[in-house]
């Protein structure tokens, strides 16, 4: 099996018959049926059913027609990633983006770099989507115990964020404008160990809460609305993620949460040393 057996099946599919599919593909009717015959044995199933009228999908072809496009639309975005140069700088995340910031650095990088598009992608993971291949650039907050060391990446911090706690509307600490860590020690604390800026250390051992782990922001966000834990996290998860039922309270004694720029030391993208200067600049002013 290869790229051209399923381009014609989506051709097949879309210009309604193995003419119309010959035509867009640029061959001949009998090419096009033997690809099909050829893709259907490799797959030992039938994918279409010819009447005299219409062809129609077959429950399998069915299933392999939307498994088909969205390889070839990956494939496609492989190639135009490959060919286009700097033309797209895609910032990878986990939680956040830059919370508040992120419109004014999308604003500054379109007038400022017009020639190439910036994409933002959350990806959970520790690196933000970096080691995956989703992104060129990575915005990553994770606790320090938790922090990815991988000589293939370079990294700088570009800025810093004050701690928030996350409650439900309804919770009995909700009603207070500023809380202390120690305002948590008798509650159950969210946390996203991969991913999340909260750990145990922020608390003594004697003083800890109870610690209940979740996968993402949206498992976090869930567990809190409902009243069955509290969450501590960075400001930009504020701005990015507010949602009714849940409040966020300024956290007095908690240490900022430090803002990383990750990228390929090797081959970075062309457009990461601006990227890097505007991240700086963005958290400075």
């Amino acid at each position: 099996m290869d790229l051209r057996h399923l381009r014609c099946l989506v051709a097949i599919v879309d210009a309604g018959g193995f003419t119309g599919a010959a035509a867009e593909l640029d061959t001949t009717q009998p090419s096009v049926s033997r690809t099909l015959a050829a893709l259907e044995d490799e797959l030992g199933v039938r994918l279409l059913r010819r009447t005299s009228r219409e062809i129609v999908l077959t429950e399998a072809g069915e299933r392999v027609l939307a498994r088909a496009r969205r390889v070839l639309a990956e494939v496609d975005d492989l190639v135009r990633d490959a060919t286009a140069g700097g033309g797209r700088l895609r910032l990878g995340h986990a939680w956040a983006a830059l919370g508040a910031h992120t419109v004014e650095l999308q604003r500054r990088w379109a007038a400022e770099h017009p020639a190439t598009e910036l994409s933002l992608v959350r990806t959970n993971s520790p690196t933000g989507g970096l080691a995956e291949g989703s992104c060129d650039i990575a915005i990553v907050r994770t606790a320090p115990e938790h922090q990815v060391v991988d000589r293939r990446f370079a990294e700088l911090v570009v800025g810093e964020e004050a701690r928030a706690c996350a409650l439900a509307a309804d919770h009995p600490l909700a009603r207070r404008r500023v809380l202390r860590l120690a305002d948590l020690a008798d509650h159950v604390v969210a946390i996203d160990r991969r991913t999340g800026t909260t750990s145990p250390q922020l608390w003594p051992p004697d003083r800890a809460p109870v610690f209940e782990d979740v996968h993402d922001v949206d498992d976090w966000l869930a567990v809190i609305a409902v009243g069955r834990c509290v969450g501590v996290t960075a400001e930009s998860t504020t701005a990015q993620y507010r949602r009714p039922g849940i409040v966020f309270r300024r956290l007095r004694d908690a240490p900022p949460v430090p803002v990383r720029a990750l990228w390929w030391r090797a081959d970075p993208h062309p457009a990461v040393p601006a990227m890097v200067g505007l991240l700086a600049q963005v958290y400075r002013g």
